[in-house]
């Protein structure tokens, strides 16, 4: 009887244990899909050259340009604080359509999808030549920049980048046709020269046609003299796309 009340005891405990086993909680792994949509409210300013009205069946160059942190998440009238906006404020004249966006966020990045799609429906609302579109960009604007021509190679006739953080890991992935100038500060504190230096050395190693200015004794506000650069607007209006 000892054996039996013994071996009836062993048994209910272990068909207890299974029991709980059975009840306890079990990882799952599936798979499914949800279709996600993003809205952005993007405030900008567009700019037109005198020639646009006077030319009516001519397509113009376009140049989209990009801010910094400074200029994020306020007014669109902050805007004009730097760059292109600044200068067009001032009474500056250039030959070719600006667009020029505002991040509506103070402490965010930019929504580089979202800049696009304005790109792309501003291109489809003006006569604007879709072969000779210019990328530039400040700051955090100018890592925006950067983002661009690695996500859209083919898109972008120039590009030219102000003290801005860099992809170098995905360098290879810039339409190695696409005409580059930096510009960076020596003594910038914010993003050191070194961001550009080595992004510069990548793709000059790879054979990309790379323009290099540094401004010795600048900190961080070189774009101050870069967007001062006539040169630069010129060397813009040179620029033609030409894909991979």
């Amino acid at each position: 009887m000892e054996r039996i009340s013994t071996f009836i005891k062993h048994t209910l405990i272990i068909l207890s244990l299974l029991f709980m086993q059975s009840c306890s909680a079990q990882s799952t792994l599936i798979a499914d899909e949800k279709e996600t949509v993003s809205v952005e409210n993007l405030q900008y300013y567009l700019y037109f050259p005198k020639e646009y009205e006077e030319v009516k069946n001519e397509k113009f160059p376009l140049l989209l340009f990009l801010h910094g942190g400074g200029e994020a998440g306020g007014t669109l009238e902050d805007l004009k604080t730097n760059g292109p906006p600044k200068l067009l404020a001032e009474g500056k004249e250039f030959p070719f359509l600006i667009l020029a966006p505002q991040n509506p966020y103070k402490k965010k990045w930019w929504n580089t999808r979202a800049v696009m799609q304005l790109l792309d429906t501003i291109i489809e609302a003006n006569r604007v030549d879709i072969d000779r579109i210019y990328l530039t960009g400040l700051s955090r604007g100018g890592g925006a920049a950067w983002e661009l021509a690695v996500q859209y190679p083919d898109k972008f006739a120039a590009l030219a980048v102000v003290c801005g953080m860099t992809p170098v890991p995905y360098a290879a992935w810039i339409n190695k046709n696409m005409p580059i100038w930096v510009f960076h500060g020596t003594e910038d504190q914010s993003i050191p020269i070194s961001e550009s230096e080595e992004m510069v050395a990548k793709l000059k190693a790879m054979g990309y046609d790379v323009t290099f200015t540094r401004y010795d004794g600048v900190g961080h506000n070189a774009w101050v003299r870069a967007y001062n650069t006539e040169e630069l607007y010129e060397w813009f209006m040179n620029q033609k796309r030409t894909k991979e």
